[in-house]
This record gives structure tokens, sequence and C-alpha cells, in this order.
């Protein structure tokens, strides 16, 4: 079974993370058929960027927009835990849409990713 992210995007999603530090950094998982390609980084517009990220809506509507014209999909989501694991917190869990995206969770100097379904998140390999 391949992993959720190859190789050199759960690099990217790490560097992110620590370029960020002490802040949450966050991007976009794009890719085609299902695979996800490239991390995007994305500007944190959180009002507490230490405590919370929320993707620039600018960066979401450019890579919808390119979605529909051919460009590579959003797959979905990644964000950085600069204190904590690399797993939902109760933050994470209320605001997610339950849309079957991936997130991809950088903590604790590793790369999880979890599948935000409808009754809630589940952990992809």
């Amino acid at each position: 079974m391949e992993p959720c992210l190859p190789r050199a995007v759960a690099a990217t999603v790490l560097n992110a993370a620590e370029k960020a530090h002490p802040h949450e950094c966050c991007g976009l998982l794009l890719g085609h058929d299902g695979r996800i390609d490239t991390a995007r980084p994305a500007r944190n517009v959180a009002p507490d960027p230490a405590r919370h990220f929320e993707i620039d809506p600018k960066a979401l509507i450019d890579a919808y927009r390119a979605a529909r014209d051919g460009g590579p999909q959003v797959l979905g989501y990644y964000h950085s835990h600069p204190a904590g694991p690399a797993m939902p917190s109760a933050t994470d869990r209320a605001m997610a849409s339950g849309d079957g995206r991936l997130w991809a969770i950088a903590g604790e100097g590793r790369v999880r990713c979890w599948r935000d379904g409808p009754d809630g998140f589940r952990e992809e390999n």
C-alpha cells in the first residue's frame, strides 16, 4: 500500500512547519486522480496563528479556479501543531466539514494523514 503522501510532499509539509514555528503552517494538498502530487503553502490568516490555522481564502479560491480549468485538484489540506502531536485536535474536529478530504498534520517531527469523513477523522496510512 502506498503512503498517503509521497515522501517529497511530506518533506515539504515538515519544512513548512519548521519555518512557521512557533506558528501553525497551512496549505493545500493538490493532485490528480486521487493521488497527491504537491503541497502548496498558503498564508495562515488565523487571528491566533500560534494556536489555530485558517488557509488564506484567496489561495483556496485560486486553487479551486485552477482545478476547474484543468489544473490539479484540491484533494486536501495540511497544517502543523507546533506544540502537539500530528493528530486532529479538538479544534480541528470542531472545524472539520466531513467532506472526505485528506488532512495532513505535522507535529513532533512527523506527518500523519487523516480522512475527514461524515463520522469524524480516520487515520490513513
